[in-house]
């Protein structure tokens, strides 16, 4: 499938009213396609997407809604 932005107006109109007719096998070439991506990325990359995602996961986990929020407004 071509780039979208390389599409002519007729094109881009007929993939839309296929999309709109069975939208299922756009949604599975993306995934697919990121599928693809994710498997082209070294061990190094993955490895540290992994820990942030597990940081992020961590500090989510612990973190406490505070009424006032973390700094509550001073009157001085």
């Amino acid at each position: 499938m071509k780039n979208y932005n390389e599409l002519t107006e007729q094109e881009r109109k007929m993939l839309e009213e296929q999309f709109l007719l069975d939208p299922d096998p756009f949604y599975k070439k993306e995934e697919m396609d990121q599928l693809r991506t994710a498997l082209k990325r070294t061990a190094k990359e993955r490895f540290l997407v992994m820990t942030s995602l597990m940081k992020m996961n961590t500090m989510f986990s612990n973190a406490r809604i505070v009424p006032g929020g973390a700094y509550p407004n001073k009157t001085s």
